[in-house]
């Protein structure tokens, strides 16, 4: 257990870590050494005098110091080759300057460790179904849609990735270092019928060893191992991941199924069936929360879920360097900004629950000033305290919640049943852009925090106005944070879907392709009640970064220009390189790209383009690791067509269903480079 008494970590300490040069493995140096005879002459010659005693080797120059890194980016790919539009593409460099005045430069690939349903090593001597499905007993989910042709379900949408290493990891077959990746699958798009399976199967989580070669930096894939999940009644659609600073695989739940329809979701009944074998038994109160997986020096893992950090849209979560504080997007319309200060360092099992209220003026303009915030405290509880909640409590104990019905114009009008809130005490809120009418059941505030944290948060008087708030990363040394938002529209447009007054955020217009967003942290913060808000790393202001641009479609059918960010999702930053790695899931762009942001030079550069219908997921940069530099990249339901694509899909369907096996497949791996892994220090 964390020591409760321990002084939370500073920004000095943090920064120190994360200036210190890497370690790089270093190859033995042979030293040439006189061999002497015995101690004396042989017989009728004069004794031989001893060798002189060899001067001392000199001492190794000290290595070049890193100074910087600089990206030059790609083109984006077209139809005049249109195989590299139907694959992962890379055509960057990176370039790491010293302080010597020499340069290293990098020429960029890609390299996966499998493409999903590839069998690959179980690390006992057989193989297992890579991101294949699993029940709660740990039985294959069988797909048996086409009579003939039945097998085991297997994700086409891996996402959040952590790359991580243990002092004391021991997994047989590795020969040279041993390293450790998690792996999520958030769902998977179809089964072989060609029916949706969106959201109906339980997401697995895959602990991967793999095989650092010292020389070179290489990562292969040694074991893959399938976490048990029956302990956290299986998982909702996992989406983006950290790595938490004490090296934990933080995950998510998102779109959180709604408690107080759940009678009428098919999609939750499909997966309770899939997950228990019982249309009734899974819980919606047991989804939306925050799983996190620990991996086991031999390269096992678990999980536990956390309930108490609120049940939201979970996205990519952020841990602040005092092991306490976590920002989070919530990837729903209508979402919030959410905070959580947990009571003890490493340990996100109790703590307290905040959201966001703006002030007037809130801008995408990246010129135009930060618009201050303030948070409102929800509530605290403990992890336990909330999973029992939800084991005794139905929504009907919680709140009353009345939805709007549409007309025939689509336009939401107050409902004659069950009940006609006009009577003053039901509050009009909006959930996904839909009016609903809601009023809380006496004393349920706790439960009404942390499991219908929407509801409310809105009744609480939050900016809940964000149209899908996704990855999250936070700049050290800066102090600042940073929030994807994938589109800004609707909730955040004047007079948009699901806009309201109060919420103080109201845009003059939409902008489809979507930005990110920065926030500046500090100390000394008070909430709404104003009580002391027990962290130095709370976000105060916030400004835009980076923002796509709205285009009428061109020549490939782009609607956002393809040479700007277009719906940023995975966010990470890395402190040495001074750079924001941006991925997109995009409707916009008919390739989605991954892109390098350095926010010193403000250069945009294009690391590489997914296949087409593909979104960028599983990002995760590592300044060192062992020495060597990664940038963990996934991609996810590559040929996911839509009337975007009409006038590439002809060409590149056939293409991208003999790369990925005819659409089902996906790709886990990472940026490697000719002729090694890139690092972000020299050898003497």
């Amino acid at each position: 257990m964390p020591d409760a008494k321990a002084p939370h970590a500073s920004r000095r300490q943090a920064l120190k870590l994360l200036s210190a040069a890497p370690m790089l493995p270093l190859g033995g140096i042979a030293f040439l050494t006189a061999c002497g005879g015995g101690g004396g002459g042989s017989a009728g010659f004069p004794p031989i005098a001893p060798a002189p005693a060899p001067a001392p080797a000199p001492a190794p120059a000290p290595a070049p110091g890193y100074v910087s890194a600089e990206f030059t980016g790609m083109a984006a790919p077209s139809l005049s080759k249109p195989e590299a539009m139907a694959t992962t593409t890379v055509g960057s460099t990176l370039k790491i300057a010293f302080d010597d005045g020499s340069a290293q430069e990098f020429r960029l690939a890609y390299q996966p460790f499998f493409i999903t349903g590839d069998a690959v090593p179980d690390g006992k001597g057989g193989t297992i179904l890579s991101g294949g499905y699993y029940d709660i007993q740990n039985q294959p989910i069988i797909d048996r849609s086409v009579a003939g042709k039945e097998r085991q379900f297997f994700s086409d949408a891996p996402d959040g990735t952590s790359l991580l290493v243990l002092p004391d990891a021991k997994v047989p077959g590795v020969k040279g270092n041993t390293v450790f990746a998690v792996v999520q699958f958030e769902y998977t798009t179809r089964d072989q019928g060609g029916a949706s399976t969106y959201g109906v199967l339980p997401s697995p989580i895959a602990v991967l060893t793999l095989d650092q070669d010292p020389a070179t930096g290489k990562l292969s894939l040694v074991k893959y191992h399938n976490v048990d999940m029956s302990g956290a009644h299986g998982l909702w659609i996992t989406c983006g991941a950290s790595l938490s600073p004490w090296g934990t695989h933080l995950s998510s739940e998102e779109y959180e199924p709604d408690a107080t329809t759940i009678a009428a979701n098919a999609q939750f009944t499909a997966y309770s069936t899939n997950v228990f074998g019982d249309p009734t038994k899974a819980n919606p109160y047991h989804y939306g929360h925050l799983p996190e997986v620990t991996v086991n020096p031999d390269g096992t893992g678990s999980v536990k879920k956390h309930y108490c950090l609120g049940r939201i849209s979970h996205e990519l979560i952020q841990v602040m360097p005092d092991m306490r504080t976590a920002i989070m997007g919530d990837d729903f319309t209508n979402g919030g900004f959410f905070m959580f200060v947990a009571d003890k360092a490493k340990d996100l099992s109790a703590g307290t629950l905040y959201v966001a209220r703006y002030d007037a003026g809130y801008s995408i303009d990246p010129a135009a000033a930060a618009t201050k915030l303030s948070w409102i405290k929800l509530g605290h509880a403990t992890s336990a305290e909330v999973e029992a909640l939800a084991d005794s409590l139905t929504a009907a104990d919680i709140v009353d919640s009345v939805f709007a019905v549409q007309d025939a114009n689509k336009n939401d009008v107050i409902p004659l049943a069950p009940v006609t809130p006009v009577d003053g005490s039901y509050t009009l809120v909006f959930m996904d852009g839909k009016a609903n009418w809601i009023k809380l059941k006496p004393g349920m505030e706790k439960a009404a925090a942390f499991l219908e944290t929407h509801r409310y948060a809105n009744l609480k008087g939050a900016s809940m106005a964000f149209t899908k708030m996704e990855g999250t990363t936070v700049n050290i040394k800066d102090k600042v944070a940073y929030s994807a938002l994938q589109n800004i529209q609707d909730s955040m447009v004047k007079n948009g879907k699901g806009w309201t007054v109060d919420t103080n955020v109201a845009l003059a217009k939409k902008l489809s392709a979507g930005g990110v967003m920065a926030h500046d942290l500090a100390g000394g913060q008070k909430d709404s009640d104003g009580a002391a808000i027990d962290s130095d790393w709370v976000p105060t202001q916030t400004r835009a970064l980076i923002v796509g641009e709205d285009i009428t479609a061109d020549a490939l059918g782009n609607t956002s220009n393809p040479d700007r960010i277009g719906n940023p999702d995975n966010l990470k930053f890395s402190e040495k390189m001074r750079t924001l790695f941006i991925g997109e899931d995009s409707g916009s762009h008919i390739n989605n790209f991954l892109w390098a942001y350095n926010i010193d030079t403000k250069k945009l550069s294009r690391l590489l383009s997914v296949p087409a219908g593909g979104e960028s997921t599983g990002l995760h940069a590592v300044d060192e690791l062992n020495g060597w530099t990664y940038i963990m990249s996934n991609f996810q339901h590559a040929g996911d067509w839509s009337a975007l694509h009409a006038k590439v899909q002809p060409t590149l369907d056939p293409l991208v269903r003999a790369n990925y096996k005819d659409r089902f497949g996906a790709a886990v791996g990472y940026l490697t480079a000719d002729p090694m892994q890139p690092r972000l220090s020299k050898k003497a």
